[in-house]
């Protein structure tokens, strides 16, 4: 059974709760998204940190997933900011000079590629709402076991694409890979997967904890 091939694609697949074909966290996904697509990056050695900015290491292969290559176009074209500025950037689909909403980009890019169906519905008469269905169930469960597996099994024998999609669930809050016990459970294993992952999932935290702080008026 084949997965998707970027830590944001699978990181979506987890955030959609199978019951109600809706996102869970998404007032935060485009946080998460974009944090994904930063390790992915890094992961692969396109990107490596200096002076705690991300930096491109050269030009995307041609068999980069577009929603990365995008980005990475983007680091090397744009002068250094940290990895919080760019996990913070918001897309504007139809601006030439912003990335589009990393929601959305992922999506479509799963939609296309069939690991998802999203169907618009008007609501009301007022918005549009997305009811997404996932083509292979089994695509999520596999997914989700692997994260409990990174969060149970030996250290030494999670892969480092693992090791990232659990910190980086942690760090961008989707209780749907960690929930708030297994984060006191597993407190000290996800200090390891994180410190393991580098710069991006305390960026990662950062950011949110600001945007909700500034939802809370602080």
């Amino acid at each position: 059974m084949d997965l998707p091939d970027t830590l944001a694609g699978k990181l979506y697949l987890l955030a959609c709760d199978p019951e109600t074909q809706r996102l869970v966290s998404r007032t935060d996904l485009d946080l998460l998204l974009r944090a994904a697509a930063l390790t992915d990056l890094q992961l692969r050695g396109l990107l490596q940190d200096v002076d705690g900015k991300p930096s491109a290491t050269g030009r995307a292969p041609q068999d980069l997933n577009p929603v990365l290559a995008d980005l990475l176009s983007r680091i090397a074209e744009t002068g250094p900011h940290s990895w919080g500025w760019w996990i913070r950037l918001h897309g504007r689909g139809n601006s030439p000079d912003r990335p589009a909403h990393p929601v959305r980009s992922v999506q479509d890019d799963l939609a296309k590629r069939g690991w998802i169906r999203v169907e618009e519905h008007r609501v009301l008469g007022l918005f549009n709402r997305s009811q997404i269905t996932e083509r292979d169930p089994r695509v999520r469960k596999a997914l989700a076991a692997t994260a409990s597996t990174t969060l149970r099994g030996p250290v030494s024998q999670v892969e480092p694409a693992d090791a990232a999609l659990v910190a980086l669930a942690d760090a961008g809050q989707l209780r749907t890979v960690v929930t708030r016990s297994q984060r006191s459970e597993f407190r000290d294993r996800l200090a390891v997967l994180t410190e393991q992952t580098g710069p991006v999932p305390p960026a990662l935290r950062n950011a949110v904890h600001s945007r909700n702080a500034a939802r809370a008026g602080t």
